[in-house]
């Protein structure tokens, strides 16, 4: 195949190249000195190379963690979020060491007493009783104020349904708990065969590997699709349906904005500027463009008009002539233009 645009573009375009210019750019939490710094432009992060976010689109997790947690319950989405540019914690009663399934180690990052203010509360499953059956651990959520979103994976429904988070909203939760659920709760409408339900501020996920699709979703509520396409394919998680759940809220990330037709028009082999060529594909099944290099299928996704993005965020501007056939393309709106060699 042959030689083509760079790496493909990450987080949300939308959202970081449609920019108030005196918007303050980010870098994604990574434990390094550059976690401190600010920038006044999108870009990538020369330190630890992970892609800027603005700072205003960043939110705080609390990731409440029981001894015996589930470990994917909490780790799809942790990587998920972390990813999306998100800084997110883990707090426990105490900070005691606790054991995620018996086999992984985990020191929390805060107590009850000591954690500080989030965005986000994230509950998930894996001996779960220790969380919802702990009066101190509920009293801590329903004292807790200007949450944005509460979020549960797996049996974590039971902890919010006891806090009385759910009374009144639809939930799910790990297969084998849903009678459970309905049984105990019933102020609450369980709903079955789904792998995540959206209430608006509130999420659930049934069982384990769901968590990821729900933490995708929320990404995509808070950043946009694009965003949350973005984290999937950094991921490689190839199988990832978007907006496979049920969705009850008024958020709509998921409408189409362009068609497969108006997409066609694209498809073709084009100039780069090392000299070579690269062909953009249509994929059917995202209705995203892609080029394939070495194999592998790097997604350019659609913003708005003749606007694309790729997995950096970086934006490719597409030129039309007078009978309004596309013919080529510029990484930036004024800037050099790549001609359209073929269709």
């Amino acid at each position: 195949m042959k030689k083509v645009i760079s790496i493909f573009f990450l987080l949300s375009f939308s959202m970081a190249f449609t920019q108030n210019p005196e918007s303050t750019y980010i870098c994604p939490p990574c434990g390094s000195d550059c976690d401190k710094l600010e920038h006044t432009a999108s870009g990538v992060c020369t330190h630890c190379n992970m892609v800027l976010i603005r700072k205003d689109l960043s939110k705080t997790i609390a990731f409440y963690l029981q001894d015996g947690v589930e470990i994917l319950d909490f780790a799809g989405p942790m990587e998920v979020f972390s990813y999306a540019g998100y800084n997110v914690f883990t707090v426990s009663k105490n900070k005691n060491p606790i054991k995620s399934q018996g086999i992984l180690s985990i020191v929390p990052d805060y107590s009850l007493e000591e954690v500080p203010k989030a965005d986000i509360l994230a509950f998930f499953g894996g001996n779960a009783s220790e969380a919802f059956n702990d009066k101190d651990v509920i009293k801590w959520i329903v004292d807790q104020k200007e949450i944005q979103h509460y979020f549960s994976v797996c049996t974590g429904a039971f902890v919010l349904a006891e806090a009385g988070i759910l009374d009144g909203n639809t939930a799910t939760t790990f297969h084998n708990a849903l009678d459970g659920l309905e049984k105990n709760y019933p102020k609450i409408n369980v709903k079955r065969d789904v792998r995540f339900v959206d209430n608006g501020s509130v999420i659930t996920t049934a069982g384990i590997s769901a968590g990821i699709d729900g933490a995708l979703h929320l990404v995509a509520k808070l950043q946009g699709l694009n965003a949350a396409k973005r984290t999937a394919f950094y991921m490689e998680y190839d199988n990832w349906v978007p907006g496979d759940g049920l969705i009850l809220s008024m958020e709509k990330p998921y409408e189409t904005r362009i068609s497969k037709e108006d997409l066609m028009n694209f498809v073709g082999w084009y100039e780069y500027k090392d000299g070579s060529q690269f062909e953009l594909k249509l994929d059917d099944s995202t209705n995203d463009l892609y080029a394939k290099i070495n194999s592998i299928n790097y997604p350019i996704f659609y913003e708005t008009d003749d606007i694309f993005s790729d997995i950096n965020s970086e934006p490719l501007f597409f030129h039309r002539n007078e009978r309004q056939e596309i013919i080529g393309y510029s990484f930036e709106k004024n800037g050099r233009m790549f001609k359209r060699i073929s269709d």
